[in-house]
């Protein structure tokens, strides 16, 4: 029998089964032909440390170590811009995500494109870094593979059912038991509850739009840093030579596999050109992602209060990537019985039983 049958093949997964493989025998399961392919393949992939509710700032803060002995870390940048109409966002943002306010100039050194009859305010935090996403996810999977887990792509769940010693789980027409679930779904994560007979915790997939254009002005944008309007009503960030521009939409979806909104995207796309100088002539691409919450926008992470063997890593909505190593160590040590390095406050807001108020 398996020790851990972890559903999901995202970040949330592979971060677990890696986890998990030092404690017990683990089969990962994925629906699609590829891992990460949904939301963890459609990140903006930042490591923002101060991104969060307080207790993802602790899980980024703890995964700092792994994100650099991983080398999956490369200089970015991060920007705060706003105009007289966003003072409030703005103080808001600054004093959230401690940022450093700078000049106008200073801001327009760096990224030239700045109108600067727009933008009046700008702060910046040089300690924010891209995440290489496929070599964090890889690096997951070699952990895992090394400690024997195994790893099953077009494995869709079909049915979960519980018998006297765990748990079997029917995928087309093979069974597995198991003695723990892991619920890694992601955007599916109370689907597959409800399908084990567990009371789902109220998560909610919002749509997240992407557009990709070419270099505003044939600009080399390769040092310019990811760029925020104030409120996070829209952002840019560099990529491959060309700019990722999202009106960070946050509209509630059913779990699918997502595509961007026309109109949400020219809405935010206006919303970036009102700051900027160059207009956008055209799109080079466009997609978009799942970012699943829990009610508070915290991540949800061990066994359920109800059923200890099914056990919950969900919620990582927008911070999956950046929180994945510490997220998935406090998973292994609260299954394993240890001592989690995180503060026991930090653990208490991430543990499931906060949620069953809402959803009794």
């Amino acid at each position: 029998m398996i020790d851990f049958l972890v559903i999901g093949g995202g970040i949330a997964g592979v971060s677990a089964a890696a986890r998990l493989s030092e404690v017990g025998q683990v089969v990962l399961l994925e629906g699609e032909d590829a891992l990460a392919y949904h939301a963890s393949g459609r990140s903006a992939a930042m490591f923002e440390e101060n991104y969060g509710k307080p207790s993802t700032i602790e899980l980024n803060r703890a995964s700092r170590a792994f994100h650099q002995g991983a080398e999956v870390l490369g200089p970015r940048g991060l920007m705060l811009i706003g105009g007289k109409q966003d003072a409030d966002a703005f103080a808001h943002d600054l004093e959230t995500m401690k940022l450093e306010e700078i000049s106008t100039s200073d801001a327009r050194s760096m990224i030239p494109i700045l109108r600067t009859d727009a933008v009046d305010r700008a702060a910046h935090d040089p300690h924010a870094w891209d995440i290489d996403t496929d070599k964090l996810v890889q690096t997951f999977v070699r952990m895992a593979r090394q400690n024997g887990a195994e790893i099953v792509p077009k494995a869709l769940v079909t049915a979960i059912s519980r018998d006297g010693t765990g748990w079997i789980v029917q995928v087309g027409g093979t069974d597995y038991t198991a003695r723990n679930i892991v619920n890694a779904a992601g955007a599916w994560g109370d689907e597959i509850a409800k399908m084990a007979g567990i009371a789902p915790i109220g998560l909610t997939p919002l749509r997240r739009s992407m557009a990709r254009i070419p270099a505003p002005g044939g600009h080399d944008v390769s040092r310019w840093p990811m760029v925020f309007g104030a409120g996070e009503t829209w952002y840019a960030k560099p990529d491959a030579g060309a700019l990722i521009v999202s009106p960070a939409d946050e509209d509630p979806v059913t779990p699918h596999d997502a595509f961007a909104d026309d109109m949400v995207l020219a809405e935010g796309l206006a919303r970036y050109e009102a700051n900027v100088t160059e207009p956008v002539t055209r799109l080079l691409s466009s997609w978009a992602g799942l970012r699943t919450f829990t009610p508070d926008r915290t991540l949800v992470l061990g066994p359920d209060p109800a059923v200890e063997n099914f056990i919950w890593c969900a919620g990582q909505g927008g911070y999956g990537m950046q929180s994945a190593p510490a997220a998935s160590q406090l998973l292994a040590d609260l299954v394993a019985g240890r001592q989690p390095e995180l503060p026991a406050s930090t653990v208490k807001a991430l543990t499931p039983q906060r949620l069953r108020a809402h959803h009794a």
